[in-house]
């Protein structure tokens, strides 16, 4: 058999590539024979770069931007011909918050907008941003400023600032990127506001109590409302994905970008298709199978681009959250818990390369023939 294993990160405890490595190193433990196409995956968070600059090579360019909390963070842009890629999480995202610091009230995505200003330095004809696992909040309101926006706030000090907000000019930040064709290359879907919008969808998983939830949402209301309606007349707000990556979404589109889902541009650049067609079965997997899953992560781009091929498409995850009648719904012949394997969820985080191979190689009982 030929099997395509193509995971996500595993979050906190697992890159894509390592994932990979280890549900190949267990599958190979009970089907020697089979042959193994390694294919990370990336949905615009974590690893974005990395995986692009690994399929498609291209130039890495180091920089060193501000953090979520405002201390300096290495981070590397990609430029493939006349295309740059930017990963906002290098910039933003949770993974460089502490547990005890992360706090959405006063992350920021300043470093975002630094990360933009030296993509534009380069001259591209295009820039995609991937948008993912943030731990910032805050609309885009640090990346806009960061490209010379200004308001009667201040817009990089995190998403409760921009509660007084009234007024706001991004004039600045538009000039900046005209004549550049700009992506949001999102993990998600979700609008900014509301019961799915950014605030009350993910602040909770970037350290938000109930009461901090409604401030933050209540913040980035006054925030659309200051900065209004496109010239177009399209209010961002509403669109799909606006909401990812904490807003940033919406800042970018506020500067001219269309929105494209981050995993269908790691599937192009990989030429996921034709892999998926040369194979028997795919594999794919993450830290926890939820319902965000299934709205434009790693796992539903899988396994909607594997469906018309006919072939299976499965799961390892730490643990799944999603019943058999949801998944099957995206093409999804069964999913795997780790936790399962291990014995609690615990136990998998603590040695997650050993508990991902082992379930791996209980995987492999039942699919490889």
């Amino acid at each position: 058999m030929r099997i395509v294993i193509a995971p996500d990160e595993f979050k906190g405890s697992l890159t894509a590539p390592a994932a990979a490595r280890a549900i190949a190193e267990g599958w190979a433990q009970t089907a020697p024979e089979d042959v193994l196409d390694l294919c990370p995956m990336s949905d615009g968070g974590p690893g974005f770069v990395d995986t692009l600059a690994a399929a498609l090579g291209g130039e890495l360019i180091s920089a060193t931007v501000s953090g979520p909390l405002g201390a300096p963070v290495p981070a590397a842009l990609l430029l493939v011909d006349d295309v740059v890629y930017v990963e906002s999480a290098q910039a933003c995202g949770i993974h460089l918050i502490e547990t005890t610091a992360q706090d959405p009230r006063v992350t920021t995505s300043f470093g975002v907008g630094e990360l933009l200003r030296i993509a534009v330095s380069l001259r591209p004809k295009k820039i995609v941003v991937g948008l993912g696992g943030s731990g910032t909040n805050d609309g885009g309101a640090g990346l806009l400023a960061a490209l010379g926006a200004t308001a009667d706030v201040e817009l990089g000090a995190g998403g409760s600032g921009l509660a007084g907000i009234s007024e706001i000019d991004i004039e600045l930040a538009r000039e900046l990127l005209a004549g550049v064709e700009l992506v949001a290359a999102t993990d998600v879907d979700n609008p900014l506001l509301g019961l799915t919008g950014a605030s009350k969808a993910f602040g909770p998983q970037k350290g938000a109590d109930d009461n901090t939830v409604l401030v933050l949402d209540a913040a980035l209301e006054a925030f659309a409302a200051a900065i209004g309606r496109r010239p177009d007349g399209k209010d961002p707000a509403v669109a799909l994905g606006s909401g990812a990556a904490g807003g940033l979404g919406y800042a970018l589109m506020h500067l001219g970008a269309t929105r494209s889902p981050g995993i269908g541009t790691v599937l192009a650049a990989t030429d996921f298709d034709a892999r998926v067609r040369a194979c028997d079965l795919v594999i794919t997997g993450e830290g926890c199978f939820d319902w965000q899953s299934m709205r434009g992560k790693v796992v539903s781009g899988v396994a909607t681009m594997t469906m018309p091929t006919a072939r299976p498409c499965v799961v390892i995850a730490g643990d799944v959250l999603v019943g058999r009648r949801e998944y099957s719904a995206l093409g999804i012949s069964s999913a795997y818990p780790i936790a399962e394997v291990a014995g609690s969820v615990q136990a998998a985080e603590a040695e997650p390369v050993q508990w991902l191979q082992a379930t791996a190689a209980r995987v492999a009982r039942t699919w490889s023939r």
